[in-house]
Formats: structure tokens, sequence, C-alpha cells
């Protein structure tokens, strides 16, 4: 999986799975002197997911004419087809998932308010309204897409992340599962922040989770979303130290700043194209030019002692001789 290029075109292709949807495609983009960069396809739950990264310049035909080849094509093969010029990126966009936590939709807002996000927060979807008086209070667009269980409308979801066309798409505390449908379609532009540190208590209730397995430290965790639980790339982490007979409650409250930091901070490296993700771990492409905190505070490394280690010990034999410890 990798992170979208400022001056390369995607394509997403989703839909049931079947043979020759792959040559359909390719065939089409070659026939318009377009170079495919990268082409990555899954199938998950008999959904077909291919995203390609594409570069468009010296294309033979217009940006308008090739959404219009492309979606015919799709038409015709029962697939879904989007794409995505650069141009399209030049103003980003967030769409925010929510269910009734506060606390990170709160720190997304005062962050765009104040100038600091970087994009623009264009609506608000979630499965409970609770938190639409929220939205409301910064005249952002809200979504209730949940039944009275708060079991989402999936289909709705789409349809309004199409219409919104938003960069990325940030869960702030979002307490359902993406389908693949949903996932495959906006592979590598959506972020999530989770109550623990990852990989260990992924799902719910990750603080008692903490608790009952006994931990002296907890943090939370923002990353990437894919098909598998919890289990996609790594943004950035958070630390802290876990009381002694703390409750569920007081874990929450000391994690759910970091929550918000911690996804805060992973929307911006995503949107200044600052991350890169190879072989299931990010890195900065350029660590010298950001300051971004993705683990833990560097003056922690101050305070963690650096010897002794491996070949570096105050004693070094020299010969066979063997030191005794003092009786």
């Amino acid at each position: 999986m990798g992170i979208v290029t400022r001056d390369l075109t995607e394509i997403t292709v989703v839909g049931e799975d079947d043979t020759g949807l792959i040559a359909e495609v390719t065939s089409l983009l070659f026939e318009r002197s377009i170079n495919i960069e990268d082409l990555d396809q899954a199938v998950r739950e008999g959904v077909f997911r291919m995203t390609m990264r594409v570069d468009t310049s010296e294309m033979v035909t217009t940006e308008e004419k090739l959404r219009e080849d492309l979606t015919e094509l799709g038409d015709g093969l029962g697939v879904d087809v989007q794409v995505r010029f650069p141009a399209d990126r030049e103003t980003q966009t967030i769409a925010v998932l929510v269910t009734k936590e506060s606390h990170c939709l709160e720190a997304l807002f005062e962050a765009w308010a104040n100038g600091d996000l970087g994009a623009d927060i264009e609506v608000v979807i979630g499965n409970h309204d609770d938190l639409e008086p929220l939205a409301d209070k910064y005249d952002v667009p809200f979504h209730d897409i949940g039944d009275e269980k708060g079991t989402p409308d999936e289909d709705q979801l789409l349809d309004l992340l199409a219409q919104y066309d938003a960069d990325l798409i940030a869960l702030a505390r979002y307490m359902r599962i993406l389908s693949p449908d949903v996932v495959f379609r906006y592979e590598s532009r959506i972020i999530n922040v989770h109550p623990s540190l990852l990989p260990a208590f992924p799902g719910a209730s990750a603080y008692m989770q903490a608790i009952e397995e006994g931990v002296r430290i907890a943090g939370v965790t923002a990353h990437y979303v894919t098909t598998d639980l919890d289990q996609g790339p790594i943004i950035t982490q958070r630390a802290f130290n876990v009381p002694d007979d703390a409750t569920e409650e007081e874990l929450q409250q000391i994690g759910q700043p970091l929550e918000a930091e911690a996804l805060i901070e992973a929307i911006k490296l995503h949107l200044n194209d600052e991350v890169n993700v190879h072989r299931g771990r990010t890195k900065l492409r350029d660590p010298e030019e950001t300051s971004a905190q993705l683990g833990a505070p560097e003056k922690l490394d101050q305070l963690n002692p650096d010897r002794p280690i491996d070949g570096l010990g105050e004693f070094v034999a020299e010969d066979d001789g063997e030191i005794e410890a003092d009786d």
C-alpha cells in the first residue's frame, strides 16, 4: 500500500471479482498513452479492488473524456471506477466519521478553526445524532446514517462520501467496522485512532483490556485503515503510565486528549504528503524536514539508560580467563 503522490492520477476500481477486469482497464489506459506507475489489487469477502497510480501528463485525451470512458467501461463490467487527478487535490478536504464520543471531533474542529489543520472539514457523518450540535456550532453539515441501534447504512455512507469527495476520511472514534466495500474505495485515505498501543488490545474496550492484562504502560495509536481490524500501518502513537488500581474511566480521561493529539498529527502528516507506507510500515519521506512526534517524546530517550549493551561492557575479556563475582 502506498500513499497518493501529488503528481499522479489515482484510479480505483471496486466491484465483484471477475476475470479480465485488469486487462480491460489497463488496455484502455495504454490506448490513451497513460503510463501505469503503480498497481495494487486485492479481494476480500468477494469484493475486488484495484488501485492504480498513473501518469496522465502525456495522455492523448482530456480529463473529462477519460472519466467518461472509464465510467462507461466500469458500467459495462459491473464495477465502480473512481478517478482523481492531481488538480482535484489542490484544496484538501476531510470527511469525519463519528459515533458518540466528542473529544476527537472537538479537537479537529478547534485545529481547523485555528488554521492548524491544513484542510477543510466538509462533512461529519455519524451512526448516531449525538454530535450533530457540535457540527452545527461550526456550520458543518451533519448526516446521521444509523438506525435506532446505530447500525449504519453503508450505501448511504458511500453516497455521501462520493458527494463530498473528501481527500481524507478521519474516524474520530467511529465505533463501527467499515466493510471492504468502503475501505477498498478509499485505500490509504482513511485514518483511525485506537485507544491502545497497537498491535496490543485491538477491537472494543481497549482500555479495559489494558487494565485486565495488568500493563504498566498504555497508549493510543493513529493508523491507516485496512480490511484487517486495527492492523493497518501505524502513523503516530502516544504512551502513558497506567496508575495502580485505575478504572476504565480514569484511563479514558488520560487517553482521550492523547487520542485527539495523535489523530491530528497523523492527519497533518498525511495531508502534507510527509509519510510513505512500505511493506506495512510508515516512514517519513524527509525526517529532517518535520518536527512531528511519531512515538514517545524525544526527552524519553535522554532518560533511558544507554549501557550496558552487548560488546560494550566495562570488562572485556582479552583471554580465556573468567571474571569471578565477589562472594
